[in-house]
């Protein structure tokens, strides 16, 4: 068995000196494979480069069938470089019957600009492109088969040329992604927009899929000094797939919007650092979209919107709620950075929850939205019902004002819901059209929202984009027209409020800062170099800082309803004398210490363990969907296109 798998890859693999060989004449002949017609030469040899002995060999190969399909594969402005470098290989250029191998340095460009693309397709470089193996340096004497493309892209052919399109909704895809078009599209997107888009993953889901973020900054990848952060987060559960869509078109549409010039939105990229995560449950998604008719999504409306694990995600984050509720009356009780309980960490939690957790606590979110479907309103917290029963009932939280000011954002940009005719159902008849409580619309513990609120400086909402969750394709165009501008309007408010920096009296920034407004009883913490963001309503508030260790600080502010940035508010604090009974002090020290140990036990890896990852997932990291394409029968399987063989 071994030795026939050896002589199978040294047949598959043949030796790359075959050109060179002094001994072997070539003989020039017409180039005959249409895909390779286009050439700048007219003829090549065999046998090629890797070893086709013929014309219909190479025609009949796997590599051929590559560089026939790589348009539909990768597409962009790479698959014509990738198609000119393989006919470059399977028919090299012959010249007074001697054959030339292509240039490395020509290899090196293209494999640099679009060994991405297959990344975003899971797909392996193709080995047949080895730009060591099968190419050589000019010194060696070769061609450049991209040369005559460079030509007339320096004399502005229109073939080469893609025309701007004036409206950026005509490059959509109004159709739904697999998770690997998903991944694709957002990787184009940063390939599009490199100085203000890039793609980074947060964590794996429990099949092992990337959670991938992309983000959109004039610094891309660095946090810089008083710029607020938000996101979008789509997808948690699975079935709800409108919110993924709607969210790929929105960083589709900054990405060209911002290209086009639009003032908006690049003053809005310019001063904002955005992340939108199309998917936390890819998973989840590949389950609802399995069935492959519409009929089958609409009879198992359940399909999908659990994990994996079938862990519902939005019921999986800690439930600070219900801390908050016993603590109620007790003398100085606080509504923010609550701890995560020690016990959390020895349930059930899953992957993605683990990773969301993670990123939400290492980037200072100021505004973020649960984006969801299944219904057409936005909803706000508390989720948790303070009824001791758990009934539905009016559960606001401290920031009832701000969390209303900022629903109500997204609710009035939104092309109908605001309409008294938009509700879904009896479950959004209770909304102040288009507006409710999350508690008062259906109670449930340990939701997203609240954790974020809770937990950190972010304030969140859920926003439901539309009734149905997996409508039709034909629909997709309507529910984004309809919340294209919701939701810019909705990230544009993430610059309302107070921001500032609470400094020491020799100018150092001092983390950790207290920052509370009068009357409500919900604080925001400073971060680095004593940075903070607190989002409000127009009105006058007195606001204060405080710390350990020093004395307390207030200010008086008056923020006026056309308000469109928030207004600069610094504070400098004094040093305080130590007084003796200083056990507030250190209660806020102790609760800080508790508040950095995230995961103290180490129980991520008791369930994210590689060994978990079910059969299923690894047959799908193994045979990624376009595998069927190149596993051709009574042929040997092509597995140097997977990249984790």
């Amino acid at each position: 068995m071994p030795l026939l798998l050896l002589l199978q890859i040294f047949l598959h693999f043949p030796s790359s000196s075959t050109l060179c060989d002094p001994r072997v004449r070539a003989k020039c002949t017409d180039i005959l494979l249409s895909y390779c017609s286009d050439m700048a030469y007219s003829q090549t040899t065999f046998p090629n480069i890797i070893g086709h002995s013929t014309r219909e060999d190479a025609e009949a190969s796997v590599e051929y069938l590559l560089i026939s399909v790589v348009e539909s594969l990768i597409g962009g402005d790479c698959h014509l470089q990738v198609r000119m470098l393989g006919c470059s290989v399977l028919a090299p250029r012959c010249e007074r019957e001697k054959a030339q191998r292509p240039c490395r340095s020509a290899c090196e460009a293209v494999q640099k600009k679009c060994s991405r693309a297959f990344d975003g397709i899971d797909m392996a470089w193709p080995y047949f492109l080895d730009c060591d193996r099968f190419f050589v340096g000019h010194p060696e004497g070769c061609f450049d088969p991209l040369d005559d493309m460079r030509e007339q892209q320096d004399q502005g052919d229109d073939a080469f040329q893609v025309p701007p399109s004036e409206d950026p909704a005509a490059l959509m895809q109004f159709t739904y992604h697999s998770y690997n078009e998903m991944i694709d599209h957002l990787k184009r997107i940063e390939d599009r927009c490199p100085g203000v888009a890039r793609t980074y993953s947060i964590g794996r889901s429990t099949e092992g899929r990337e959670l991938l973020v992309v983000e959109f900054s004039d610094n891309p990848g660095e946090h810089e000094l008083l710029e607020p952060e938000t996101k979008y987060v789509g997808n948690v559960h699975g079935n709800e797939v409108l919110s993924r869509q709607l969210l790929i078109y929105l960083a589709q549409f900054l990405c060209s919007e911002y290209l086009n010039g639009n003032e908006r939105i690049q003053s809005l990229i310019n001063t904002t650092r955005i992340h939108i995560l199309p998917s936390m449950n890819p998973d989840g998604y590949e389950v609802a979209t399995s069935g492959g008719n519409e009929n089958h999504h609409r009879d198992n409306t359940e399909l999908g919107r659990n994990n994996a694990q079938n862990i519902d995600l939005n019921r999986n984050f800690p439930d600070l709620t219900s801390i908050v509720y016993r603590r109620r009356g007790q003398k100085g009780h606080r509504t923010d950075h609550i701890p995560i309980p020690d016990f959390y960490w020895f349930g059930k939690v899953a992957p993605e929850t683990y990773a969301v957790m993670k990123w939400i606590r290492s980037v200072p979110f100021v505004l973020s939205a649960n984006v969801r479907s299944g219904d057409l309103l936005v909803s706000y917290p508390y989720d948790l019902s303070k009824h001791p029963q758990g009934y539905n009932s009016f559960s606001p939280t401290p920031d009832e004002k701000v969390f209303k000011f900022l629903a109500g954002t997204y609710r009035n940009a939104h092309k109908t819901m605001s309409s008294r005719n938009a509700a879904c159902g009896r479950r959004g008849a209770n909304s102040q059209t288009g507006i409710i409580n999350g508690a008062q619309r259906s109670s449930f513990a340990r939701g997203m929202q609240d954790f974020n609120y809770l937990h950190t400086n972010c304030f969140e909402v859920t926003v439901a984009l539309g009734c149905d969750n997996f409508p039709d394709e034909e629909e997709l165009f309507l529910s984004w027209h309809d919340n294209q501008e919701a939701l810019m309007a909705f990230l544009e408010a993430v610059h309302r409020g107070v921001k500032g920096i609470v400094k020491d009296e020799n100018g150092n920034g001092i983390k950790g800062a207290q920052i509370s407004v009068r009357g409500i009883r919900h604080g925001v913490t400073s971060g680095e170099n004593g940075e903070y963001w607190r989002l409000l309503t127009p009105g006058i508030h007195i606001i204060s800082a405080t710390a350990p260790s020093y004395t307390t600080a207030f200010k008086k502010v008056h923020l006026p309803p056309k308000m469109r940035q928030a207004g600069r508010v610094d504070f400098v604090l004094h040093e305080a004398v130590p007084e003796p009974d200083a056990r507030e002090g250190n209660d806020a020290l102790s609760t800080r210490e508790a508040y950095e140990r995230f995961d103290p036990h180490d129980q991520y890896e008791r369930y994210t363990h590689i060994s978990a990852i079910s059969q299923r997932g690894e047959e799908r990291a193994i045979k990624p969907w376009w595998w069927s394409y190149f596993a051709l029968p009574d042929a040997p399987a092509p597995t140097w296109l997977l990249k984790k063989y």
